[in-house]
């Protein structure tokens, strides 16, 4: 049998509007009124880490880059649980693969918490239990072993296994 894994950011959901909120939160409360999604735009795909210290040397933000990333993050995880957007087909197809038993999994750069919070306040999470985080294997994306690790956990070989990702 096939199983299908996908990536969660970008394929199954529309993410990027909060990840574009809680950093402009973030910045906001340090002195940073004015971030627009244009500028947001230009770090997508880039990490969020990388994303804070480059801004945070940009605008001279006086704050350590941990304590941007913490209040980023817990913005995003409220933001997560109430506000992410699934694709209407990406929905259909996880709904009709359930409803038909075929194994999926979520295998995602993004943490545990942040998986975790999506799938949940998207109802997602009844019909996608297996999940796999970057934080969990040895190397993130584009490396394939958040992928290898899906379809170990599902029990499926690598050559059954479908993914569904919208990067390269």
């Amino acid at each position: 049998m096939i199983s299908v894994i996908f990536d969660l950011d970008g394929t199954l959901v529309d993410s990027e509007p909060n990840y574009y909120e809680s950093g402009r939160r973030t910045l906001e409360r340090h002195g940073v009124p004015d971030f627009t999604w244009e500028q947001h735009s230009r770090f997508i795909g880039i990490g969020t880490l990388e994303t804070l210290e480059i801004l945070k040397d940009r605008y001279g933000i006086p704050a350590p880059v941990e304590q941007l990333l913490a209040e980023q993050n817990a913005a995003y995880l409220e933001l997560a649980r109430t506000r992410t957007e699934v694709f209407p087909q990406m929905r259909g197809l996880v709904e009709r693969l359930y409803a038909e038993g075929v194994p999926m999994a979520v295998a995602s750069g993004s943490s545990l918490e942040a998986i975790d919070a999506v799938l949940a306040g998207t109802g997602l999470d009844a019909s996608l239990t297996t999940v796999v985080s970057a934080e969990e294997v040895a190397r993130g994306k584009p490396a394939p072993d958040v992928f290898l690790e899906a379809a170990r956990r599902l029990g499926a070989e690598p050559a059954d296994c479908v993914v569904v990702e919208d990067a390269a």
